[in-house]
């Protein structure tokens, strides 16, 4: 093993960074769908020949966690069949993806002919097929009635496409355009991933290389390794309560036991035996909301690799469970629900650990899909509106949580776009995309606010297909933090005829709107950390001056009385804290999503 320098090594981790992040690019500036050119759901890795991954970028979580796994198996699947030129594609979550709407594109790196890396591309696409548009089926009952599976195939093969294999997955979805920009910009993307590598290693040599991300894998596991001994030994156990919504299947609840010991760490998780609708997750998907819970409390710094999970141990609970599912189980709503409540559940258990560094849930997924028919195109079309979930950052144990940057499952990752974008690309009108007011936890630290986003479609019936939760449960808060008022912290979906009339749905269902209609996504903030009555006199009044928290939400959350020219009234201030600090959250009267 060759000695490493600290330049070299420096210099050979920005490449790779640089190698990552001209992926990213790459996507976004050739993608065809709004999905990724302007929400960019996808998310790009670089791994060496074993499958480790030696970089993640900042993209979205829950695809991370599952390209490790996702790559081992196709390695495994194509062992001794892999030759240069040659690209790989899949998006079945028996192989470790994690839905079957992200698909994955995988090339293998030759070096002077010797297989030496693997670049990795997955994508969010528009549509897989299937009975429902964009691929959400809330009456599935099985993965069959969900959309196209894909098992491990070649795509390319000694660099020519096969065509056959392109035109079968073309011929199952709606957004044939879409798919086929898609492909290629994935195909670039792992194309821009091989050249830099192998200019790396022209540059210093394969040996050198090597050495330089085995060093930086080991520092990534050695930076894990020091902030879970910052945690108490012992075991710790979180549990949440997965939302039912609108199957009848009664209460669910995945539970996490945390386990430290030294600089290690494993999980257990438990929950019910696998349902009949679309919250189920295999396990490649569970492991990913296992990680983002552990990386939710440590924040470290980069590189990030798969060093960083090489202490933790996770058990996902028996075969055939919510969080263990096995075909035929529905799961497409899993990156979403039951990730997110995965995610929370590890988060909520270190939170008992280290209750100093406690961060509150960012708003779970609460969206909205669209499709129909272009009438100036006479053209199909379908998306998946990612802007409809950009909930609310939860609180931290010292600041503020961030308005409009969830869901948690994506953290911060995804992008709305603008406006005017989206009514260029489809017949629609915006006409509203909006923070909503009252929706961020209440606490010390607030949580940041949701949105509100409202759609019309122009000269032609749309539907619109609702999908995940957080419309019967709250945010959940951290450290006592507790909300007095319930229906702001909840998301909804309204319908609003021709006539005015509004019609309210806290169930995911596939709604038709027509021109002169309205569809309304209302979605969740943060949650927020510590007593509500604690929070500085001056910074509520400030919330409510900028229009994020209202005058009654002051009074009822946060004991403060804030006159209608934004002077605080002290005395009525002081006469509400004092009443408040009387009772406790169960006595003021919580509701779900308070402290857990």
């Amino acid at each position: 093993m060759p000695e490493i320098d600290p330049i070299t090594l420096s210099v050979v981790q920005g490449s790779l960074e640089t190698a990552q992040r001209e992926m990213t690019t790459t996507m976004m500036h050739t993608a065809r769908s709004s999905v990724l050119n302007i929400a960019r759901d996808y998310s790009n890795a670089l791994f060496d020949a074993e499958g480790q991954m030696l970089i993640q970028g900042q993209d979205i979580p829950i695809h991370l966690g599952s390209l490790m796994p996702a790559t081992k198996a196709v390695i495994e699947r194509f062992e001794g069949d892999v030759a240069e030129g040659d690209v790989m594609y899949h998006n079945d979550p028996a192989h470790s993806g994690s839905h079957i709407l992200d698909c994955c594109m995988y090339k293998p790196v030759f070096v002077d002919g010797e297989l030496r890396y693997w670049t990795v591309s997955k994508g969010h696409v528009t549509d897989i097929g299937g009975p429902v548009p964009s691929g959400y089926n809330p009456e599935a009952t099985e993965i069959y009635a969900e959309g196209l599976r894909i098992p491990p195939v070649k795509l390319w093969e000694g660099g020519e496409v096969r065509e056959d294999v392109r035109d079968l997955l073309l011929a199952n979805v709606r957004s044939e355009e879409d798919w086929k920009g898609d492909l290629n910009a994935q195909y670039g993307a792992v194309n821009i991933g091989e050249r830099h590598l192998q200019r790396l290693v022209d540059r210093y040599g394969g040996e050198t290389v090597d050495a330089c991300f085995d060093r930086l894998l080991d520092r990534a596991e050695s930076a894990m390794r020091e902030e879970l001994e910052t945690i108490p030994d012992g075991t710790y156990e979180g549990t949440v309560p997965l939302e039912d919504s609108g199957h009848g299947l009664g209460e669910i609840e995945i539970t996490a036991r945390v386990t430290v010991d030294g600089d290690e760490a494993s999980v257990e998780l438990e929950s019910p035996e696998q349902v009949p609708y679309y919250i189920n997750s295999y396990e490649a998907n569970s492991v990913s909301g296992v990680y983002l819970g552990f990386m939710m409390l440590l924040q470290l710094d980069p590189p990030y690799n798969e060093g960083l999970y090489r202490p933790i141990s996770v058990d996902v609970g028996e075969p055939g469970t919510v969080t263990n599912a096995e075909t035929p189980a529905p799961h497409v709503n899993c990156t979403t629900t039951p990730s997110e409540t995965i995610t929370d559940a590890v988060r909520t258990a270190l939170e008992e650990a280290v209750p100093e560094r406690a961060v509150a849930s960012w708003g779970h997924t609460s969206g909205v899909n669209i499709a129909g028919e272009n009438p100036e195109r006479g053209t199909p079309y379908t998306t998946m509106v990612l802007a409809s979930i950009i909930s609310g950052a939860g609180a931290a144990h010292d600041m503020d949580g961030w308005h409009s940057r969830g869901p948690l499952c994506c953290f911060g990752a995804l992008s709305s776009g603008d406006v005017e974008i989206m009514e260029h690309m489809y017949p629609i009108v915006l006409h509203r995309y909006s923070l909503r007011p009252d929706s961020g936890g209440a606490g010390r630290q607030r949580g940041g606010c949701g949105t509100i986003w409202e759609v019309e479609p122009r000269d032609h019936e749309m539907q619109v297909i609702m999908w995940g939760e957080a419309r019967k449960t709250e945010t959940p808060n951290a450290l006592g933090a507790y909300n007095t008022l319930r229906e702001p912290k909840l998301g909804r979906v309204e319908h609003e005829g021709e006539d005015g009339e509004v019609e309210e749905y806290r169930e995911n269902a596939i709604l038709t709107v027509a021109p002169g209609e309205r569809a309304r996504n209302y979605n969740p903030g943060g949650g927020g950390v510590g007593d509500p009555t604690t929070r500085p006199v001056e910074a509520v009044a400030e919330d409510v001056k900028q229009g994020i928290v209202t005058h009654e939400g002051a009074r009822e959350e946060y004991g403060v009385a804030v006159r209608e020219d934004g002077s605080v009234d002290e005395a009525e201030t002081e006469r509400l804290r004092a009443g408040r600090g009387n009772e406790s959250p169960e006595e003021s009267g919580p509701v779900p999503g308070g402290e857990r």
